[in-house]
């Protein structure tokens, strides 16, 4: 539902409540139209929503959180922190690179090029982002309810459904 209410966002192609790992218990996939190589900022933002919707819907709908989202929660954060500290997508810190990717190839593990007082004003505007990723997404489950239940309902009868059968049901064609 997130995805498909943002602007910019890649399509849905395939939804799925089967669990296929240890922890998913199901997943939305979308497919980017034509190769990418390069995100605005809009697109990476509206991805940190996307990725906040998870556990935006388990607030409004159920009132309460679980673990489902953890995966979700890392991406997000990831992708934030990124904007922060590599790709100069922050006002305070403009293009100022605070981060550096060591083993690229293998790890791509990370390693600040700051001082622990700016470490921790770069945690205060990735929490920041994501904050504001996670309520956008919550605005868009609440304007959205009657359809989150529907497209439930439909879910749970069918198990899969391809992002056509999604994008017929929340633009009401039959």
């Amino acid at each position: 539902m997130v995805a498909a209410k943002q602007s910019h966002s890649a399509p849905v192609h395939k939804i799925t409540i089967i669990p296929r790992t240890s922890g998913a218990l199901g997943y939305t996939m979308q497919i980017d139209e034509g190769e990418r190589n390069l995100y605005s900022k809009e697109d990476l933002e509206n991805r940190i929503v996307t990725f906040t919707g998870g556990r935006a819907a388990e607030e409004v709908i159920f009132n309460k959180i679980t673990t489902g989202a953890s995966n979700d929660i890392e991406q997000a954060t990831k992708i934030a922190r990124a904007m922060v500290t590599r790709y100069g997508m922050s006002e305070e810190f403009d293009m100022v690179a605070l981060e550096t990717v060591n083993n690229p190839y293998l790890s791509g593990d990370t390693s600040f090029n700051c001082s622990a007082e700016t470490a921790a004003r770069v945690d205060d505007a990735v929490l920041s982002i994501v904050k504001n990723a996670h309520e956008k997404a919550k605005k868009i489950i609440r304007e959205n309810e009657t359809k989150m239940h529907e497209l439930s309902e439909y879910l749970i009868k069918k198990e899969t459904i391809t992002g056509e059968e999604f994008m017929n049901i929340l633009e009401d064609k039959d």
